[in-house]
């Protein structure tokens, strides 16, 4: 007789009254070391209580998460972000000030109180103020921080639905909260505030420029990890936001250079999905063809769920077109490129 598998309750939060009976369970389940999937404005996240380092070791298992690769903290407001942060510099309030809440994580010195699973053993913590209501609900009805890397098994594509979360993670959790479709779509800008000047640890659809401004005289620079240095923030993996399908980017002048390209690769074409927004293919026997905005904003929130899409179709192959050149599109590539690895 084969065991009897968990299946993850999903709430609805689409009234008054169904949002908050749906924090009200979630924060239930949170205060007592459980681990659950929750909508942010940029992916869903797997949260849970960031001050307790049992419960937050229950997210690295769910996961199967290197124990090398730190978490973000999610807070409901300032006060409770400087209330972790061993230092709050000027460049923080300005970052804060001009873009929380919202898609920005700060990485600050961490307090005491931080458990070491959460910063990978390193000094400095990630910490953001998200947009979305029901998370800060969420927060506010716990009374601390939530520890929530995207709700996915690592490496993986992220979710930015909850059906995402109940096909991968829906057997190894107990309770999903629906918000809808994430607005953003992929995951935040980190920028490390512990350096003079600010360093960008991964882009974001808060764009360089826009950073650059809120910092005045201060300035940005980009920042990759050394090999072996302890990592202050998610997402500087090289292979990381992977579908299950092999994923290449390129570029075609026509059907028959596409083809030529597909069979460089050994991609059999009708096992292979293109993601487009401007070169539409034609090319007979494809699996399927999908096309996408040609905005930056509008593309990256519908590019992991296309990917997922792919993947649910079978696709051993998914050829997505060159992007366009500019700020706007430097965290969307950053997570094309990562998922090519």
């Amino acid at each position: 007789m084969s065991p009897v598998r968990n299946i993850a309750e999903i709430l609805p939060t689409h009234t008054a009254a169904l949002f908050d009976a749906a924090v009200k369970r979630a924060a239930e389940l949170l205060r007592t070391g459980e681990v659950v999937a929750l909508p942010t404005e940029t992916v869903y996240g797997l949260a849970a209580n960031a001050l307790d380092a049992a419960a937050v070791a229950r997210i690295f298992a769910v996961k199967g998460r290197p124990a090398h690769n730190p978490i973000i903290i999610h807070v409901c407001d300032l006060a409770m972000a400087r209330r972790f942060a061993g230092k709050w510099p000027e460049t923080a309030e300005k970052l804060a000030r001009s873009f929380w809440p919202g898609p920005l994580t700060l990485v600050l010195p961490r307090t005491k109180e931080i458990p070491d699973i959460v910063t990978a053993g390193g000094s400095t913590v990630g910490v953001r103020w998200p947009s979305h209501p029901f998370m800060q609900a969420v927060i506010r009805e716990c009374g601390f921080p939530l520890a929530a890397p995207s709700a996915n098994p690592s490496n993986f594509l992220s979710p930015t639905n909850a059906q995402h979360v109940q096909s991968t993670l829906g057997d190894r959790i107990k309770l999903i909260v629906d918000g809808g479709q994430s607005q953003v779509g992929i995951e935040s800008t980190v920028v490390d505030v512990t350096t003079t000047p600010p360093a960008l640890l991964r882009p974001g659809m808060i764009h360089v420029e826009s950073l650059a401004a809120a910092l005045g005289e201060t300035g940005l620079r980009s920042a990759n990890s050394t090999s072996g240095e302890t990592l202050k923030s998610p997402g500087q993996l090289k292979k990381h936001y992977s579908p299950n399908a092999r994923l290449r980017i390129l570029s075609w002048k026509d059907d028959t250079d596409l083809r030529r390209q597909l069979i460089a690769l050994g991609a059999e074409v009708s096992r292979t999905q293109v993601v487009v927004y401007s070169a539409i293919p034609a090319l007979p026997g494809l699996g399927g063809v999908s096309v996408i905005p040609h905005d930056a904003e509008a593309y990256a929130r519908a590019l992991y769920a296309e990917l997922h899409r792919c993947d649910n179709e079978g696709a051993e192959w998914i050829v997505v077109e060159s992007l366009p050149e500019g700020p706007e599109w430097q965290a969307i590539g950053d997570r094309l490129r990562r998922a090519a690895s």
